[in-house]
């Protein structure tokens, strides 16, 4: 398997894109083909995560030998999942949910970032690096924490993570700010998610301080949902999922499946579509979006545009206006001509919009766009809540209302299954603000204490360890400072 830019660059083997993260030329590594799923639908029910995972994983990661590869498997789905399962479903009424919010941090990065590190090690080993990584990442809440418990201490690798300031929920900051890894750094930036987003593809791109790196015994990846060592390991719950359909009699093989995704950078709902790609009998893709319907209105109309103003939800991971992923399916849709995919980046980056052909919007046929207001979004907390005694999140919540409104409009004929990403507890205020509005507390810990007895599920382990946590993050910075503080984390000056 070769690895090529969405703008050009390359080929790469696996470990080689894993490496770099982000292509030289700005672009995002694609495969050069997707393999075909090597397990008879059939099967699946009797699989375990781990033999699924190397399952899907194995033809795109094909220069990791079997025992590597097996080996990062066993490392990073372990005892910090609180469930055997890994991504256990829960059934409320017609409405499934893949629990993607069992790991280290609570939230569905872990499913991908407790397997990054060990990808990258490996890589690092596989190709006679002899340079420390500098993982550097931007976060919109989740990412930051995962990537920093997956590479916390992890030998030849150091990790700098910003976040918009008072754009997380407390527990998101206090997960990162906590963090007690020497070779850590974690960064509050003056902006939104796009801002830092941005300045961190700056500083990739910025050669003369890549040359200077280099020398001073450095080099530059990524641990956000860029890096192709993110979303194939994404790609494997989507199989997964399947196979636990099938096993609770909700479906027989070869069924037709739906998944609804809480849709910011892209990256999850595009690791759905690299899974029907691979022959998973999957429908249609829901998109759902908070009230920055960015996404949405790209599905309608076929134009892209992040000129409008940035609005701050009760669903924080998703309050975003670039998605960097959606360059991966516009690089599909396109035929993956490199060039046309460029020239539309060039339009993004220049004017903050693009518009595709009526052919490509063609290719986007597998995805419905779908939104809920925050209004809609505290009901359907609410409704799910008082019908059936099962909590969910502010996100997931996107992602259930999105589900209604298009079984509602496009009457399908098969079921769905709903990508739940994270747990109430890491946005315990909006979901009590639903649930119990009476309910009065001073901190996020007694609105935590609040919702263990409401969700009568205990306060998992992530939120349990901060409560009296040390803060060791305490630096921040404006957009444009975002270099210079990258230089004082690697030098100290």
């Amino acid at each position: 398997m070769q690895y090529n830019s969405t703008r050009g660059y390359g080929p790469l083997s696996a470990s080689e894109a894993i490496l770099k993260g982000l292509a030289d030329d700005g672009g995002l590594f694609m495969p050069d083909h997707v393999p075909a799923l090597s397990i008879p639908l059939a099967k699946l029910p009797e699989l375990s995560y781990h033999e699924t995972a190397y399952l899907v994983m194995k033809d795109y990661l094909d220069d990791y030998t079997e025992e590597e590869l097996r080996d990062c498997i066993g490392k990073a789905y372990d005892s910090k999942f609180d469930t055997e399962e890994i991504a256990p479903i829960t059934q409320a009424g017609d409405q499934y949910f893949l629990e993607l919010f069992h790991g280290a941090t609570i939230a569905f990065k872990d499913m991908a970032l407790s397997l990054l590190p060990h990808l990258l090690t490996t890589a690092i080993r596989k190709n006679h690096v002899d340079k420390e990584i500098v993982i550097l990442t931007a976060t919109s809440g989740d990412t930051g924490k995962a990537a920093l418990e997956g590479f916390s201490d992890v030998a030849g690798t150091r990790i700098i993570v910003f976040y918009p300031d008072g754009g997380v929920s407390r527990i998101q900051e206090l997960q990162m700010v906590t963090t007690k890894g020497k070779n850590t750094d974690v960064v509050a930036v003056y902006g939104n998610f796009d801002d830092c987003q941005t300045g961190v593809k700056k500083i990739f791109h910025d050669a003369q301080f890549k040359k200077e790196l280099d020398q001073a015994g450095f080099c530059f990846s990524s641990a956000n949902s860029i890096n192709i060592g993110r979303l194939i390991p994404q790609i494997v719950y989507y199989v997964y999922a399947y196979g636990r359909m099938i096993k609770a009699g909700a479906i027989q093989a070869g069924d037709t499946l739906d998944f609804t995704v809480p849709t910011g950078n892209f990256g999850n709902i595009l690791a759905a579509y690299f899974a029907k790609m691979m022959g998973l009998p999957v429908g249609k893709l829901i998109c759902a979006s908070n009230d920055n319907k960015v996404l949405f209105d790209f599905f309608q109309t076929g134009i892209y545009d992040r000129n409008r103003p940035f609005i701050l939800t009760s669903s924080p991971s998703m309050d975003i206006l670039i998605s960097s992923n959606l360059e991966r399916l516009i690089y599909l849709s396109c035929g993956s001509d490199a060039k046309t995919n460029t020239e539309l980046m060039r339009q993004l980056s220049e004017s903050g919009r693009y518009e595709i052909t009526a052919k490509m919007q063609e290719c986007l046929k597998d995805f419905y766009g779908a939104y809920a207001t925050g209004e809609e979004v505290l009901e359907t907390i609410a409704s799910v809540y008082d019908k059936y005694g099962y909590v969910i999140d502010p996100h997931t919540a996107v992602a259930a209302f999105a589900d209604r409104k298009y079984k509602t409009e496009e009457k399908p004929s098969c079921k769905s299954v709903i990508i739940s990403t994270a747990s109430p507890y890491k946005f315990g205020e909006n979901v009590l603000r639903a649930i119990d509005p009476d309910f009065c507390a001073k901190d996020d810990f007694e609105m935590a204490d609040r919702l263990q007895t409401l969700s009568k599920r205990n306060i998992p382990n992530a939120v349990a360890s901060i409560r009296n946590a040390e803060i060791l993050h305490k630096q921040k910075c404006g957009v444009n400072e975002m270099h210079d503080m990258v230089q004082k984390c690697l030098f100290g000056s």
